[in-house]
């Protein structure tokens, strides 16, 4: 023990201890192999970098077993290769394996990029959402609905993928759902997780469809778990349904040349029912608004009639001021509510104002 500790003690400071050097060089397999260990340990990092880097190394790795083998002449060489190559090459194994894990399938992951890969979200955050809805694609055939008006109960949540849905009432169309739209994003932020309801809207696939759904419960105990999710999906379907109202706004501006505004309080005017009544009422108020706002003289009494004239007042140095024109009050909503949007509006610029949105009530 003594004799090996002063020879390490002397390595130092003495030349090596080897009885004679050999004169040729090592062979090829010998360089090679290292030289794709040099390359290997180049390897960057990620999936791909793990891939070249095993890669590179289980190889190398190889060529020092041969090298072993043939020039060495080695038996421990030969194991520690051996063994580290073979590690090397299970690594391999496992990576593969979970690249084929994470692989999603095609509309699924055409729905990350599109979608949610802008949002920055990640991609085991998206997993679990997508887990959520069983990574089940479901489809429409032309003219197959998916909810109808007052029958279908509010139970899930669904994402167009490719096609066309129409939305109607009371069989009036109302706007479209074109492909990464929520179907039911409105029925959905009207009800509380413990509510129940049914569709005020009929979807009826316009071409051949395919969407992915949610189930409400499942859904509803994923957002609750994860805060960040719940995050998402608030600003997603806010900004779906955002989307949807400006949709009838440009129908309304595409059916009357009038732009409406949906902030507009005034708004209810438009969707409202009009009364069925107006119409006679609606040319009373409109003679009534017409009419001067000085009485006649018939309608003075006897006494202010037999009552004589003042006389003249003297002649002023300042010119006499001109009488005040009548102003006249603005028609009320019913009166415009009885005429068509054209009139009412012909009518109220005539009078000088601008109405914020026209009164009449639309035919969806």
């Amino acid at each position: 023990m003594s004799a090996n500790s002063s020879t390490v003690s002397q390595l130092p400071w003495q030349g090596p201890v080897c009885i004679g050097w050999r004169q040729d060089l090592e062979g090829a397999l010998y360089h090679l192999a290292n030289c794709i260990l040099l390359l290997g340990f180049m390897g960057g990092s990620g999936v791909y970098g793990c891939f070249y880097l095993f890669g590179f190394l289980g190889t190398g790795y190889l060529c020092c077993v041969l090298w072993g083998w043939f020039n060495a002449c080695s038996l421990g060489i030969i194991l520690w290769s051996s063994l580290l190559a073979v590690a090397c090459l299970l690594q391999l194994v496992h990576l593969v394996y979970r690249l084929r894990d994470d692989t999603l399938p095609k509309e699924f992951d055409l729905l990350y990029k599109t979608l949610y890969l802008p949002l920055q979200v990640p991609l085991q955050t998206y997993k679990e959402i997508v887990h959520c809805c069983q990574q089940q694609v479901l489809a429409l055939a032309t003219e197959q609905t998916y909810a109808v008006e007052g029958e279908t109960p509010i139970n899930r949540l669904s994402l167009l993928l490719a096609g066309r849905v129409r939305v109607s009432q009371d069989g009036q169309f109302l706007h479209y759902i074109f492909p990464y739209q929520f179907m039911d994003s409105p029925e959905w932020e009207s009800l509380q997780p413990s509510e129940e309801g049914v569709f005020q809207v009929t979807l009826t696939a316009e071409t051949t469809c395919s969407y992915i759904s949610w189930p409400r419960k499942s859904l509803h105990v994923l957002l609750a778990k994860d805060r960040y999710i719940s995050r998402l999906f608030s600003a997603l379907l806010g900004y779906d349904i955002s989307e949807k109202l400006y949709a009838l706004n440009d129908k309304f501006f595409a059916k009357f040349g009038l732009r409406f505004d949906i902030r507009l309080p005034s708004l209810y005017h438009v969707l409202g029912p009009a009364a069925p009544d107006a119409g006679p009422e609606s040319k009373k108020n409109d003679e009534e608004v017409c009419e001067p706002a000085v009485s006649s003289p018939q309608a003075l009494p006897t006494s202010a009639q037999k009552t004589p004239p003042c006389p003249p007042p003297p002649a002023a140095t300042n010119p006499p001021v001109p009488p005040s024109q009548v102003r006249m009050s603005r028609p009320d909503s019913s009166v415009l509510a009885s005429q068509t949007p054209l009139q009412s509006y012909r009518q109220v610029m005539s009078k000088g104002q601008a109405p914020l949105v026209p009164t009449h009530t639309p035919e969806l």
